[in-house]
């Protein structure tokens, strides 16, 4: 039985690294293009922050100490060019249903799309995908690392609470 949790547990670690691969590999694939902006957070930084319990998002102040002090890494891609948006949106795409992520939010507002996506268990979220579509325009958040899921929602509740 010890054998059997070992190899449940190594399989998930394993799983959680592969799709963190994914993620840095597009992020590698786009962040040198002179058509995207590229910005990449490594978890030395996210403990810093961490020290730094409280911060502005909309309206309000939210305490996101507990969630960026335990993340490995963060990715962003932001591009404007229409050929090159439709290719990593495509390659986000498969990442998105390679991984089978759940759909957490969908806005739509003036034909900007974004969606939040997650990878994980009941109490866990082990990626945060973030993304925003326009007619020309793609952008990608990615966030690897370990999050409670509660505490995640409730930052997200209050994040578009204060957007209203």
């Amino acid at each position: 039985m010890k054998r059997i949790t070992l190899l449940v547990a190594a399989l998930f670690m394993l799983t959680a690294n592969i799709c963190a691969q994914d993620s840095k590999g597009i992020y590698n694939k786009y962040s040198d293009n002179d058509e995207v902006s590229a910005v990449y957070i490594s978890a030395a930084m996210f403990k810093l922050m961490g020290k730094v319990p409280n911060m502005d998002v909309g309206n309000g102040s939210m305490n996101i100490g507990s969630i960026i002090k335990n993340l490995d890494c963060m990715y962003i891609l932001d591009c404007d060019d229409p050929d090159v948006s439709a290719n990593i949106k495509s390659d986000v795409n498969k990442y998105i249903s390679k991984y089978k992520f759940e759909l957490l939010m969908e806005i739509k507002d003036r034909g900007e799309v974004v969606r939040i996506y997650t990878s994980g268990n009941e109490k866990t979220v082990t990626q945060f995908v973030m993304t925003a579509a326009e007619a020309d325009a793609y952008t990608l958040i990615c966030l690897d690392g370990t999050m409670s899921r509660a505490d995640l929602e409730k930052m997200i509740a209050k994040a578009t609470q204060d957007m209203d």
